[in-house]
């Protein structure tokens, strides 16, 4: 199992630890709830060091990503990011991931940790276009720093003014005192803050300055099970559970980052796909009584017969309510419809709802 370059700091802190896609990761410090309000009221800080970085590069670079993703590259310009899939050949979803662009021919791709292997395998099987390809995923550490108050208690630490980095936006920037670090706005908890992308080397050093410069901010280090619950109240999809690679990205919601502007693998039958509808979709619901959805529950309509399955689920900390993400059957998938989990036999009512559960306030 690999450690990140801050493993040790979060043993010194009494983290819960367990494997998480063949990392030692912090699941919890002091608690989920505890952990979740921290990033939606102050700032916290994730260590989310296994994620996947690729650095793709050469006159080519921007076809390959035409050829192996979603949405259209095309329109990024230096400093803008954007979220996209790699399609599979069977209408399913190797991995989603965030596209930076660097520089004119050069772009960074970030993959979920569970799939570095994978998609550095079927990105590279792509590459008949001469396109140079580092997997830098041992080299670099990804602090994310997530929370209304981030921007404030992080800003003087940088030279740039942090606030004017728009979402989905990043700076290469001097950051805690060192030069070259990617500063970006790409969060995946719906409160806020900015991403730090930097050398293994330099990990701790910013991590401790990072929370002396949060220290009167209320700054906290936060766990994965409390980025699970934060992720889940804003509706994103979390590889493994709501996508994989049996699921197509129209069936779940991704129509919007699914551009049939240009080809790319098995753009053929997705459109048709899309011309076509598709025969079950990914739903957001809320329980109706108190109980608490989890992955794999299924879901039934009036009748008992069984519709879908729950993809993630959990209570709430935010509202106080069992929410969850599933699949059913299109005719079951408009807001408002009754639909039922299934736990431990019972039929529990809940209801569709539109995306997010949580309305953030930052």
């Amino acid at each position: 199992m690999k450690n990140t370059a801050l493993t040790h700091l979060h043993e010194g802190l009494g983290a819960k630890m367990l494997p998480f896609a063949g990392y030692n990761m912090p699941i919890t410090y002091e608690g989920v709830n505890a952990e979740h309000e921290t990033v939606r009221n102050a700032v916290g800080v994730f260590d989310v060091s296994h994620m996947g970085e690729f650095f793709l590069s050469g006159p080519n670079a921007l076809a390959l990503i035409q050829k192996i993703t979603s949405n259209d590259a095309s329109t990024l310009t230096i400093g803008r990011a954007q979220y996209s899939c790699l399609p599979n050949n069977e209408g399913g979803i190797v991995d989603d991931l965030i596209i930076y662009k660097m520089k004119e021919e050069e772009y960074l791709l970030v993959v979920n940790a569970s799939n570095i292997e994978k998609d550095w395998n079927w990105i590279s099987a792509h590459n008949d276009l001469g396109v140079e390809m580092k997997n830098l995923s041992d080299d670099y550490s990804l602090l994310a720093i997530q929370g209304p108050k981030a921007v404030e208690a992080m800003q003087s630490l940088s030279s740039i003014d942090l606030s004017a980095i728009a979402y989905y936006h990043f700076e290469v920037a001097d950051f805690a005192g060192f030069p070259n670090v990617i500063i970006s706005a790409t969060g995946y908890t719906g409160s806020g803050g900015f991403e730090i992308y930097c050398k293994n080397s330099d990990a701790e050093a910013i991590w401790n300055k990072v929370f002396e410069a949060g220290a009167s901010f209320g700054i906290k280090p936060i766990g994965l099970a409390a980025r699970d619950t934060l992720r889940l109240e804003m509706g994103f999809c979390l590889y493994g559970n709501d996508i994989n690679d049996t699921t197509s990205p129209l069936e779940a919601g991704l129509g919007w980052i699914t551009k049939f502007n240009k080809e790319f693998t098995n753009s053929t039958s997705l459109k048709k796909q899309k011309e076509e509808g598709v025969s079950k979709k990914l739903v957001a619901f809320e329980m109706q009584e108190r109980a608490v959805p989890r992955h794999d529950y299924e879901i039934v309509d009036g009748s008992g017969a069984v519709i879908g399955i729950v993809t993630s689920g959990t209570m709430s900390p935010s509202m106080n309510k069992g929410i969850g993400l599933g699949y059913v059957t299109t005719a079951n998938s408009t807001i408002d419809s009754d639909i039922y989990i299934r736990i431990r036999k019972n039929d529990v009512p809940a209801k569709v709802v539109k995306l997010p559960f949580y309305k953030k306030s930052f």
